[in-house]
């Protein structure tokens, strides 16, 4: 028999028959096989393979059809027996497959399914992609509130529905299409190309992608990562036009043309749209970017601040490539620490991350130096920056989703610390804390403050005073005191700590951060001199001779009264 926009049917199991395999899968139709487990005794159970492993499996009472492989480009499909009331204990999935590069749109005419505020009786379930993993889920429905109209990431989309042995409706009945040609998106991050892209992109076309309306909620941001349309003054012949909202109506963010890149864009509503034309003639390669929404993308300004992927701690979506930006003032380095970590495995071909990842970039771009990349189940040591800003990127795949991670930071305040055999000195510029009062900053006891001079916060103040204590640390006599910068806001106490150290026979002086935001995780915290003790110029370099100055007069000091002792034994005999 035929079924709506030319997919074949077989009779008797109502499974849609595909005008060829889906590629790089293996579907093919196939006689019943074994019982699933979510079948009754009395129901007929089939299943059909999919990718890596996975399959469909429907269970359906004697006489029912539903379900199936839909690969023709539209089409309709209903729950069983639509509009009547659908079959107790039934489960049946739909496999949607339309031509490669190009994207499914699902939308659904009526719904009216048994309700529970978790939809755990009767429900329809959608999922980007042939794999029923979590990472792939769209969104489960039940009740009578119609699902949103869906576009898929890639060619597949499969629908499933179930029922138990209580309590039935009339169902659903949805319709899909291809569309190689705009849509609407409501992931949390998504890669958008022109018709064709890379090849040249056809004339008279009109394509329109509506990004949002999800559950993530909040600003979009788009970026361009390939752009070559035709140009012209005002961009009159083909163009790409981004608005910020959901039509045509919403303020234009800009227009664009020619073979300059787009600047990023971030919209003010959870809603962007954007409208690509093009006229009757010459065309290019036309464009790629890529968008982030919700909780797949953040900027942190906060000297301290936690992270963590998208769900955490359930399954992280499928398809996504999400970005965390961490833009801290000048001279600060920026210390992360994985506190939870768990992402699809590695090749077992490589051995490498090739699957999900998480990757850290030195600076505010994926050009700047790589500073990791994790996959797995792992315990992460902390990495540090080497600037004032890291970027950290989060790619999934199309199926395997995982728990995913948590992450906190702190910024490094830049310091510069230095001892003589009697003092501590520290220096911190004044506009790494321009927030806080000086008193904020003090060594061992609030009495020992810092002083505003010039453009720093120092501290200078000799071995027998502010809370330091003599320790012995391999075999080596040390002097050590704790350093407080009190970040506290309201009722929220929030002070990091830094152990200062001193070698007073070498005048050798060394930081770390010893507490902020996850103390178990920070005995690992590493010495935080290097470079920053390089930096203040002519300024430091003539306080530390005058620190070396202290050490002389010292030195002179116990020469010229073991001379008068010298004199004054020889006076002695000499009487």
């Amino acid at each position: 028999m035929k079924g709506d926009g030319g997919t074949r049917v077989l009779q008797g199991e109502g499974v849609a028959e595909p005008s060829g395999a889906l590629r790089g899968t293996g579907v093919l139709v196939v006689p019943v096989v074994g019982w699933s487990r979510c079948c009754a005794p009395r129901l007929h159970p089939i299943r059909l393979p999919l990718e890596r492993g996975h399959h469909i499996h429907r269970c359906v009472p004697p006489g029912i059809k539903c379900g199936g492989v839909l690969s023709a480009p539209y089409g309709n499909f209903s729950s069983p027996n639509f509009p009547g009331r659908y079959p107790y204990e039934t489960e049946c999935t739909w496999l949607i497959v339309v031509a490669e590069g190009s994207s499914v749109l699902l939308s659904f005419s009526h719904f009216e399914l048994e309700y529970h505020a978790a939809c755990a009786y009767d429900y329809l379930q959608v999922y980007n992609g042939a794999a029923r993993d979590q990472g792939n889920l769209l969104g489960t429905f039940c009740g009578r509130s119609p699902p949103p109209p869906f576009s898929s990431a890639w060619h597949v989309m499969a629908v499933v529905f179930r029922s138990d042995r209580h309590v039935a409706k009339r169902g659903f009945a949805a319709a899909y299409r291809k569309d190689a040609c705009g849509g609407q998106l409501t992931g949390l991050s998504g890669e958008i190309t022109s018709p064709r892209y890379p090849e040249s992109y056809p004339n008279n076309a009109e394509c329109r992608w509506s990004i949002g309306g999800g559950s993530g909620g909040g600003p979009l941001t788009l970026v361009f990562t390939d752009f070559q349309v035709e140009g012209g003054q005002g961009c009159g012949f083909d163009y790409v036009a981004l608005f910020d909202g959901p039509t045509t109506a919403a303020p234009r963010l800009g227009r664009y043309c020619g073979s300059t890149r787009p600047p990023r864009i971030v919209s003010s509503t959870p809603h962007l749209l954007i409208l690509f034309k093009s006229d009757f003639n010459i065309g290019g390669r036309g464009f790629k970017a890529h968008f982030y929404s919700g909780e797949c993308q953040e900027v942190f300004t906060a000297v301290k601040g936690n992270l963590s992927s998208p769900r955490y701690p359930n399954f992280y979506p499928n398809n996504l490539k999400c970005q965390w930006s961490i833009q801290l003032p000048p001279g600060y380095r920026i210390k992360v620490f994985f506190l939870d970590m768990e992402l699809e495995g590695r090749s077992s071909l490589t051995g490498g991350c090739d699957y999900d990842h998480l990757a850290a970039f030195d600076g505010g771009t994926e050009n700047g130096s790589l500073l990791g990349r994790w996959c797995g189940r792992e315990s992460l040591a902390p990495v540090t920056s080497r600037s004032n800003q890291l970027l950290l990127v989060l790619h999934t795949d199309r199926n395997t989703a995982k728990r995913g991670f948590s992450i906190a930071y702190v910024g490094v305040v830049p310091m510069n610390v230095s001892c003589t055999r009697t003092d501590f000195h520290i220096q911190i510029p004044v506009q790494s804390l321009a927030q806080l009062e000086r008193n904020r900053i003090y060594l061992g006891t609030p009495s020992c403050a810092a002083q505003v001079v010039g453009r720093n916060f120092r501290i200078h103040t000799r071995f027998d005073t502010c809370g330091t204590e003599s320790q012995k640390r391999n075999n080596t006599s040390v002097i050590v005191s704790t350093l407080y910068i009190d970040f506290s806001a309201g009722d929220q106490e929030d002070i990091h700590q830094y152990e200062v150290q001193c070698e007073p026979k070498r005048k050798e002086a060394s930081v770390t951060l010893i507490a902020g935001p996850h103390p178990s995780r920070l005995s690992q915290a590493e010495n935080l001199v290097d470079a920053q003790q390089q930096e203040g110029g002519a300024t430091d370099a003539r306080e530390i001779k005058s620190q070396d100055t202290s050490d002389i007069v010292f030195i002179s000091v116990c020469i010229l009264a073991g001379l008068l002792m010298v004199i004054a034994v020889v006076g002695l005999v000499l009487l």
